[in-house]
């Protein structure tokens, strides 16, 4: 599978093209034609998760991963969020709170935007575009900034960001569906390329704990449909119904949260890279998963006229396969505690110690040479 490019100043060719086309496509549709939303929700979800992890096989791991403890912790990390935000909705004006988050997602989404085009160009260009880095620093301020702030970017960063400006600041104004998608789809995409679960048992760790933490919120309480209908910030995408289906003038939606990408998703993503690692095929598997799981989560929510848990249905749909594959190959202790880190480590390793024997080896006969 084609990879990206893994650091500034180099390029390699766009990952899964048709894959990235076809998606730009499916979320351009809808503005001109009826898609069956159900269809939709599933396609879309399907190929974001295919390009984020296509995206995502790079030369080197990323620098920073999820470890185990992080793993545990996500969960009550994501409650109190969760009930947080619950709280500001019920007893704080909704337009403040929105307006505020709003702002905030907003800005990140022109990052995230910046993130997934700007590589692509880089080939397009002169080198200069994207390899000279451009510094700013903040000084500190008391109370709000102790430690001040440093950021850089590259003029080719900065030439992707005068577009995509007016484009948030359109979203921010209209809330347009539209709009609200692509940055949905940006952050999924970064999410996915570059979230790092570290190994494949801290994913395990993560998506059980988060089936028992969608469950909840979800069946036990109406904390979780309240938020996401109340946050209109680009943290769900949003599908459009027939366009005969509207009530009290506006057109109606159904959504789906950007965690029931990006969470299964990154760890679809280190099932890849282990492949790519081991020329191994565990990703058809759970990729397949993935899809199957999503399907469930519709059939039901259709069948039962009520809002479903996603990873009640993914979770399962994603580990159970996967992990009886392994266990076919006799495979499933070297899959589940599979390291990226130190795998990489290990080959570097290996690949020095290779260098230095033909080192050697060179030297030897450069002094056999010699002596003749």
């Amino acid at each position: 599978m084609p990879t990206d490019a893994g650091e500034r100043g180099t390029h390699s060719p766009l990952a899964a093209p048709y894959a990235h086309a076809a998606l730009a496509l499916l979320a351009l549709a809808p503005l001109v034609v009826d898609v069956p939303v159900n269809v939709n929700i599933v396609v879309t979800a399907v190929l974001t998760v295919f390009v984020g992890c296509a995206r995502s096989v790079k030369p080197e791991p990323p620098p920073e991963a999820m470890t185990k403890k992080d793993a545990m912790k996500f969960p009550l990390v994501g409650s109190v969020v969760l009930f947080s935000l619950f709280l500001a909705f019920k007893y704080l004006p909704k337009e403040i709170v929105n307006a505020i988050l709003s702002a905030y997602f907003v800005f990140l989404g022109m990052l995230a935007i910046v993130a997934c085009i700007a590589p692509q160009l880089a080939g397009l260009v002169p080198a200069w575009w994207s390899e000279h880095e451009v510094e700013i620093r903040v000084p500190k301020i008391p109370v709000l900034l102790k430690e001040g702030l440093e950021f850089s970017f590259t003029p080719l960063d900065a030439l992707v960001a005068l577009p995509a400006s007016p484009f948030c600041v359109w979203y921010y104004r209209r809330k347009h569906w539209f709009a609200n998608n692509v940055l949905g789809l940006a952050f999924s995409l970064q999410g996915i390329e570059h979230l790092s679960l570290g190994a494949v048992q801290n994913g395990v760790i993560l998506l059980c704990g988060l089936f028992f933490y969608d469950v909840f919120w979800v069946f036990g309480t109406p904390v979780m449909v309240s938020v996401a209908k109340n946050f209109d910030a680009p943290i769900k995408l949003l599908f459009p119904r027939a366009l005969n289906a509207i009530v009290d003038g506006k057109r109606q939606f159904s959504m789906l949260g950007l965690g029931d990408i990006v969470i299964p998703g990154i760890f679809v993503a280190i099932i890849l890279r282990y492949d790519v690692a081991h020329g191994s095929r565990y990703f058809r598997t759970t990729f397949a998963g993935y899809a199957a799981g999503l399907i469930a989560t519709i059939v039901v929510m259709n069948v039962f006229k009520a809002a479903q848990p996603a990873l009640l249905y993914i979770v399962p749909g994603v580990l159970i396969p996967t992990f009886a594959h392994a266990a076919l190959k006799g495979q499933v202790g070297q899959l589940f505690h599979w390291h990226e880190k130190e795998h990489h480590e290990a080959k570097e390793a290996e690949a020095a110690a290779q260098q230095a024997k033909e080192d050697n080896a060179a030297a030897s006969t450069a002094d056999a040479k010699k002596e003749k």
